[in-house]
């Protein structure tokens, strides 16, 4: 895969998240507004309720590829911070093979999730809720079509340092 393209898609990825991460701002700022008018005021509304969800929806779909990149990922660190380098990175090989095989059927099978809500234009079930629905549920698709993205980079990226490593010993 050539550097340029894993480069492009790795800087794509950061921009995306280091921007959609400003959600998390609004999301707590919506969050305590809410909590505040509700026992302060009694005052309460389906449409903001609703929109902590409408954004908390993109700040994870499209962050988490950012952290998948950034290093963030999960994993059993008192096992892996032991293994030598060689079985560090087949177990990344592994991981990010898994990462793109499950970000590529999720993608996929959300496709048409995301066509039948748009085809009826799906929107909130509560009076006062947000409409178009539909435009969160396209997110999915989306988010995971990045996943599958930075997974492949990371492979790429995973096996250049392995095949590296194999040729020095």
């Amino acid at each position: 895969m050539p550097e340029r393209f894993l480069e492009s898609i790795e800087s794509w990825v950061a921009r995306s998240g280091r921007v959609f991460s400003w959600l998390v701002l609004v999301i707590v700022l919506l969050m305590a507004t809410n909590v505040l008018l509700r026992y302060t005021m009694s005052l309460g509304s389906v449409w903001a309720q609703e929109l902590e969800w409408h954004l908390l929806v993109p700040l994870i779909l499209l962050v988490m590829s950012w952290g998948i990149q950034s290093g963030e990922s999960p994993r059993i660190d008192v096992l892996y911070a032991n293994y030598p380098e060689r079985k560090k990175l087949q177990v990344n090989l592994f991981s990010e093979t898994l990462t793109m095989a499950v970000a590529l059927m999720v993608a996929w099978l959300s496709v048409g999730y995301v066509m039948q809500s748009f085809s009826i234009l799906e929107g909130s079930p509560d009076p006062g809720g947000i409409p178009y629905r539909w435009v969160i549920k396209a997110l999915i698709p989306i988010g995971f079509a990045m996943l599958f993205m930075q997974a492949l980079a990371a492979f790429f990226r995973t096996l250049r340092r392995y095949q590296a490593l194999e040729k020095t010993q």
